[in-house]
């Protein structure tokens, strides 16, 4: 079985000591976001084949990967570097510091452990096209030699997403599907100038139009490669085009105070942040 930790929050850089004592417990208590059913997934060593983790800062996160790192079981971490305007990403770290992390877990744990995620692409006034390619272009210099893979998808706005942009004052566009192939293709060739594979997340009209591989973001074979033996899993993706291994994914909605207005996986930001101060003064 595969972990996943976790497309529904940022574990990593806001649950880290929460994550630690689900590992130690050898279980955790997750909540079904569907039907609010809760159920427990294990963790003990022999039933976990392998982690991912999804995050846009993994500092906190160091005395986990040690911890995983120590059962034997392999990990990706997918680190989503972008670097939006403040506007779009409230309080995401610094690019420059995401990127020194990223490089500490790569020559820490292996040059295969680290996924660069440049997702979501969206489209603002202030991020138009252009602005995309040349600030893709310095994240690709300097994250040559510490990822060897780069994911990207377009925004596939949820009505919540859409909701929180416009709360914000934030006007996105859709562009044409000739305008989407081009960037792709642009994109793609500034990551393979720099040794980096360029792949798209459950976008199989654009796999197709711009000849680009689809990303497999739970990726048995890459945490086969890393463990140095293989890792079985079933291919079941999350939803048409998804080409992601089996995974049970232990995080939570509405928990996460990145403050992305994109974001599919919070409904208020102002409410989780309010509810997150509440609940680290009751903990302190």
């Amino acid at each position: 079985m595969i972990i996943s930790a976790s497309y529904r929050s940022d574990i990593p850089a806001f649950h880290g000591d929460w994550f630690l004592a689900a590992l130690a417990a050898g279980e955790v208590a997750v909540t079904n976001p569907y039907s609010q059913r809760p159920y427990t997934v294990d963790l003990r060593a022999d039933a976990v084949d392998g982690y991912v983790f999804w995050t846009r800062n993994a500092r906190p996160f160091s005395r986990a990967l040690s911890a995983v790192a120590a059962q034997g079981k392999p990990f990706v971490v997918q680190y989503t570097i972008i670097g939006y305007p403040r506007a779009i990403d409230t309080n995401v770290i610094d690019p420059s510091l995401a990127i020194a992390n990223a490089r500490a877990i790569a020559e820490s744990y292996g040059p295969r452990v680290v996924v660069w995620r440049y997702d979501p692409i969206l489209l603002t006034p202030d991020t138009e096209t252009d602005w995309h390619r040349a600030n893709f272009a310095r994240l690709a210099d300097a994250l040559a030699g510490i990822a060897d893979e780069v994911v990207v998808s377009f925004a596939q706005l949820y009505a919540k997403s859409a909701r929180n942009l416009a709360k914000a004052g934030i006007t996105c566009r859709q562009p044409e599907p000739e305008e989407r192939t081009g960037l792709i293709i642009a994109l793609r060739e500034t990551a393979a100038h720099r040794g980096i594979t360029l792949s798209l997340c459950t976008q199989p009209d654009l796999t197709a139009t711009s000849n680009t591989p689809g990303a497999r973001c739970v990726d048995a074979v890459r945490l086969g490669d890393i463990a140095g033996r293989p890792v079985a899993a079933a291919l079941k993706g999350n939803r048409p085009g998804c080409l992601c291994a089996e995974s049970r994914d232990i995080g939570a909605y509405d928990s996460c105070v990145h403050g992305c207005r994109y974001c599919y996986a919070v409904g208020d930001h102002e409410a989780v942040q309010r509810r997150m101060r509440r609940e680290r003064r009751s903990a302190g």
